[in-house]
């Protein structure tokens, strides 16, 4: 009888530890790393976190979560465009127009990806092509987007402006008087 009483006690604590009351189940001072589901609801896409976290200044973040997003939603226009941005505003140009590029492989037809492009572009001193990627963007966007137009008219002033050299722009000139009538034109190069 008591052999009875032991074996149903035993099979009730291994019933019991297998439930969700605790049991041998993970608690919050666990040593084993949590399965990274989520364990109610749903998860918020990563380029909605990504995109609020870009506005409010923490490219950094951003970053992190696009790349969340990227291994939810695969490397897809999108989250090529949303790394290449977060890139940019981390000063990680080069790595920026790589992945921008990418993005505008992918979906020729996505204006925004198109506009970041020209700004990684402005940005490396390359304002020839920035002038053709910003015309390809406001002829996608259809001049409807005024930051397009913007960058655009920048690019075309960037291009058109006859700059002999950048480094004098603030150089201050003096006339200096040489004798009877002569002057002497001195900079401070």
């Amino acid at each position: 009888m008591k052999r009875k009483w032991v074996g149903y006690i035993l099979a009730l604590s291994l019933l019991a530890a297998c439930g969700n009351a605790g049991g041998l189940g993970r608690s919050k001072d666990s040593p084993y790393a949590p399965s990274g589901q989520p364990t109610r609801g749903n998860s918020v896409d990563g380029l909605i976190v990504g995109h609020r976290l870009m506005a409010a200044g923490e490219y950094e973040l951003a970053l992190k979560a696009y790349y969340r997003a990227a291994g939810k939603l695969g490397l897809n226009a999108d989250v090529y465009s949303a790394l290449g941005s977060a890139n940019l505003k981390l000063g990680r140009l080069g790595q920026s127009e790589k992945l921008l590029r990418k993005a505008v492989d992918q979906d020729s037809n996505f204006a925004p990806a198109w506009n970041n492009l020209g700004v990684v572009l402005m940005e490396r001193g390359k304002s020839g092509e920035a002038k053709r990627v910003f015309q390809t963007a406001y002829a996608l966007d259809s001049g409807e987007s005024d930051s397009i137009r913007d960058n655009l008219r920048l690019a075309i002033a960037k291009t058109e402006k006859i700059d002999y050299d950048d480094s004098h722009d603030n150089d201050n000139f003096s006339l200096v008087r040489r004798g009877s009538g002569e002057y002497l034109l001195l900079s401070t190069l």
